[in-house]
């Protein structure tokens, strides 16, 4: 099952202040970026959330899964209410990833 777009924008938008947050459609369902960075993706209306440290200090407790077949388990967000904390956790998960890899010109 695809996720609802309105979904999808309402995630972004709880989690806006982390920085400059965009989501691109792939594979059916929607990757969540923040400042240029894949923080997460959006899966059957739930949005998982790339695991690390900082992020587990900031959301103690929090499920894990993996948001497709053969995907590394992610932080399952289900609680996307508190803009302020979502914006912190957002933010210390970009602050902790690498930065990506510049693409290849063929």
């Amino acid at each position: 099952m695809a996720s609802n777009l309105d979904f999808v924008e309402y995630v972004c938008d709880q989690i806006g202040g982390a920085g400059t947050i965009t989501y691109k459609k792939m594979f059916g369902e929607y990757g969540v970026y923040c400042d240029g960075k894949v923080i997460g993706v959006i899966c059957d209306n739930q949005f998982f959330v790339k695991k690390t440290a900082a992020g587990a200090g900031l959301y103690p407790g929090c499920e894990e899964a993996a948001p497709y077949t053969g995907a590394k388990p992610h932080f399952v967000i289900d609680r996307l209410d508190d803009r302020e904390q979502m914006a912190r956790f957002v933010r210390a998960t970009c602050d902790e990833l690498p930065v990506p890899k510049p693409k290849k010109k063929k």
